[in-house]
């Protein structure tokens, strides 16, 4: 059995202002951009980790990837739902979405094991901004109730999950160089494409030339001392040989889920 839960949850969105977030447009915008990464990168990662079960062994690994399946799968149906309420608002979401898809086709052309490689690399990435999400109460602080249990719920079951991946890559015989080679090129793919979609989404919100707006996302990233900019470190860590995502400790997600018993 599985040490991961698979929660069903389900977010109304019908009644979430535009800009939802306090911090105002440019802040949404970086927030609501990140959702058109995930149904399609979710369905490359389920593929990526699923292509390599025949050769597990391990019965608890098996169990954790079937969890890891099924909880990525609640999140892709969720962001769907989310890039629609997007797309409803005149963003170019089928087009963003349709980047991304071709992206990640040219990495299919990759082998099994690189594709799984760079499954590692988007798993550390979307667990430490989860940790961040988690563990900084300001990120989301005044944000509408439902954009924030969504975002929330979504960083917890990604720190929940964040070994299975890099798990299956060292049981297959995956390398410390390979790994570390995607992550530098997937790094700078990711960041590129995420200023870009923040680009697109403040010029049809109006925003691309607001001072006010960019000063609001630069403060966001870079001024909050338990922010964005202190992913860096953390992330470093993944080219040590040395590393393993559980090493990080989960007290944030501990707390969040006993918030989550608490209200339930």
């Amino acid at each position: 059995m599985s040490s991961i839960d698979v929660r069903d949850l389900r977010f109304d969105l019908s009644n979430v202002p535009r800009d939802w977030h306090p911090r105002g447009a440019a802040v949404t915008a970086l927030w609501d951009q990140f959702s058109v990464f995930f149904p399609v990168g979710e369905a490359f990662f389920v593929r990526s980790v699923r292509h390599f079960l025949p050769q597990l062994s391990d019965e608890q690994l098996r169990a954790d990837v079937a969890a890891f399946c099924a909880q990525e799968g609640h999140h892709a149906r969720e962001h769907k739902a989310y890039n629609d309420f997007l797309e409803a608002q005149g963003l170019p979401i089928t087009a963003l979405e349709g980047r991304v898809r071709r992206l990640l086709g040219l990495a299919q052309r990759f082998s099994p094991h690189r594709q799984l490689a760079i499954t590692c690399a988007l798993e550390h990435f979307t667990s430490l901004m989860g940790e961040a999400v988690l563990s900084n109460g300001t990120l989301l602080e005044g944000a509408h109730p439902t954009m924030s249990k969504l975002w929330r719920w979504h960083a917890a079951e990604e720190n929940e999950h964040r070994s299975v991946a890099f798990d299956v890559y060292l049981a297959v015989g995956g390398s410390h160089l390979g790994r570390a080679r995607a992550m530098l090129s997937t790094t700078f793919v990711f960041w590129v494409l995420v200023g870009l979609q923040t680009l697109v989404f403040l010029g049809r919100r109006g925003a691309l030339f607001s001072l006010r707006e960019w000063w609001r996302l630069f403060s966001f990233v870079w001024l909050d001392p338990k922010g964005l900019r202190t992913l860096f470190r953390p992330w470093a860590q993944y080219f040590s040989s040395r590393f393993h995502p559980a090493n990080r400790g989960s007290e944030p997600f501990e707390t969040w889920k006993r918030e989550l018993g608490a209200a339930s």
